[in-house]
């Protein structure tokens, strides 16, 4: 659905992009991640044609980035833009036409998405009266009002609480599930383990790394086992550094070159086995390891 190559931009000495590769596939949720000031917005920003790119290209099913391209495109920016005089309905609409529907068909949809997003009470009201939570959904529903193929999300659920932000999820789901591509740009981890498909990530301007988010994580697996054996039948092995409890002994185990099998066949010779669990690094843990290490190069 996207490609970036070999794309630059500097701000004068300062370099926001270096010769960053990317491929979103079609109908994926795409998480773009990376520390403020990493190159996301520049990125974004290139995509949506509100920047030039230094050199490199940007390609839109498989054809070069073209203002024809922008009705194609959702975008939903970290800082948002609603008119605060203006009521929710007549703001819905303004954005609607601006994306090229009809007077009839940007009444149906808004309609629908109200009631969808249980507004309906409020189409009478002024951005100005509205919570920020609220602002936040008829901004989300005017991004997404004309269907667009490729949907760009810069953080999303900012300024939801936990009931608006889970409907906002499911309605991202519900569009991808419709064959929408969507790029979400968050900080929040969870969301990215839930959502996403593939990820990427930036830092001080390069892409560090890529990929789905099973090979991202199994990239970083350290290759270490939680262990409880329970009311061991013989004495566990101090180097182990084990924690009783009630009988039960927790202790966590490199493989040392061994295969999963073989280590827990040695482990049973030590009494019931109650856990093994191999230990899987979050995005969280992912995204701030390679922050700091990116920081200290």
């Amino acid at each position: 659905m996207l490609e970036t190559q070999k794309l630059n931009k500097s701000y004068g000495s300062n370099r926001a992009l270096t010769d960053v590769d990317l491929k979103v596939s079609k109908g994926v949720i795409f998480g773009l991640l990376g520390p403020n000031g990493a190159g996301k917005s520049t990125l974004i920003r290139i995509i949506n044609q509100i920047i030039d790119a230094d050199s490199g290209q940007v390609l839109i099913d498989g054809k070069p980035l073209a203002p024809y391209h922008i009705s194609q495109i959702g975008y939903l920016p970290e800082e948002r833009g609603l008119y605060k005089k203006m009521k929710v309905w007549d703001q819905m609409i303004y954005f609607a036409r601006l994306k090229g529907l009809s007077q009839h068909d940007a009444k149906t949809r808004i309609k629908n998405w109200l009631d969808k997003m249980e507004m309906s009470t409020w189409r009478e009201k002024k951005i100005e009266d509205l919570s920020k939570g609220m602002a936040q959904k008829v901004q989300f529903i005017s991004t997404i009002i004309h269907n667009p193929p490729l949907l760009i999300l810069d953080e999303p659920f900012s300024g939801f609480d936990p009931v608006n932000a889970e409907i906002i999820k499911d309605q991202i789901l519900e569009l991808k599930k419709q064959g929408t591509t969507v790029i979400l740009s968050t900080h929040r981890m969870e969301s990215v383990e839930l959502l996403c498909d593939q990820v990427a990530m930036i830092n001080k301007s390069h892409k560090i790394l890529d990929g789905t988010i099973r090979q991202v994580k199994n990239s970083f697996r350290p290759e270490v086992f939680h262990v409880t054996v329970e009311n061991p039948v013989k004495e566990i092995p101090a180097e182990w550094t084990a924690k009783e409890d009630e009988g039960a002994y927790h202790f966590t185990l490199p493989l040392s070159g061994k295969r999963p099998n073989e280590l827990l066949e040695e482990l049973m010779n030590y009494g019931q086995i109650s856990r093994f669990q191999e230990v899987i690094p979050s995005m969280e843990e992912i995204f701030i390891h390679q922050v700091k290490s990116t920081h200290d190069e």
